[in-house]
């Protein structure tokens, strides 16, 4: 059973165009007794949205929230990863009861993400297309992966809705919640790979970090990318356990 300082669960949530087993690598990593839940988020994975969901950040939170409710978690730290990581940071301002400790992944930053016109373009035009998932996965990754992580990433980008997909670029990525940040009451963890392509560490530090609690940990794990469950698992679950 784990101790008292353990909390039972961890949820976890993924990047855009991914998917939850993302974070599998942890599970043999966290402490004895801990439940790990890593929901496909509507739009990716295996997840289908809602009728009327309309992608936008407070859907998401509201979407984990019920998931939450679901599974009656009671004490948990939540991690998120780009994407989940501005649905755990809206969520995260509810003050949602049980919620322990915080763990940012190479965030999407509450501000506006600094994406440029031409990247954004290039981005949604690269929907569907195998070329393109494998030249993402080459960008957003720079630890050597096994095989298997490299086809699943690649099939999960496939696999992704293209409205989700267009969403995000067009609207979620771009939507402001600094206002929102000083309603965190709990401790945070910050992580960026230093080789993180997608949201270097530089951009973290400008654009999230300031709007954290004080105090808040800034980890540069060595060698990495933008996909920290995959490249660095063992440094996940350390932030975790804080």
């Amino acid at each position: 059973m784990p101790d008292s300082t353990t909390p039972t669960a961890v949820l976890a949530l993924h990047y855009w165009a991914g998917a939850g087993h993302e974070f599998d690598a942890l599970r043999p990593l966290l402490p004895a007794g801990t439940a790990l839940l890593a929901p496909d988020l509507p739009g990716f994975g295996a997840q289908g949205a809602p009728a009327g969901f309309d992608y936008s950040v407070g859907a998401y939170a509201d979407w984990v929230a019920a998931f939450i409710a679901e599974h009656q978690l009671t004490d948990y730290v939540l991690v998120g990863h780009s994407l989940g990581g501005k649905v755990a940071l809206a969520l995260a301002a509810t003050r949602p009861a049980g919620l322990r400790r915080l763990v940012l992944l190479s965030p999407s930053p509450p501000s506006p993400e600094p994406i440029s016109d031409d990247d954004r373009a290039a981005s949604l035009a690269a929907y569907g297309q195998p070329a393109e998932a494998e030249k993402t996965f080459h960008t957003i990754t720079e630890a050597a992966l096994p095989a298997a992580a490299h086809r699943q990433i690649v099939a999960d980008n496939l696999r992704s809705t293209q409205a989700a997909w267009a969403a995000w670029l067009l609207a979620g990525s771009l939507e402001d919640i600094t206002a929102l940040m000083g309603e965190i009451a709990v401790p945070c963890h910050l992580l960026v790979g230093t080789a993180d392509r997608a949201i270097p560490a530089a951009a973290q530090r400008q654009h999230t970090l300031p709007l954290l609690p004080p105090g808040t940990p800034f980890t540069e794990v060595p060698g990495t990318g933008h996909l920290l469950p995959y490249e660095a698992p063992k440094a996940v679950a350390a932030a975790i356990a804080g």
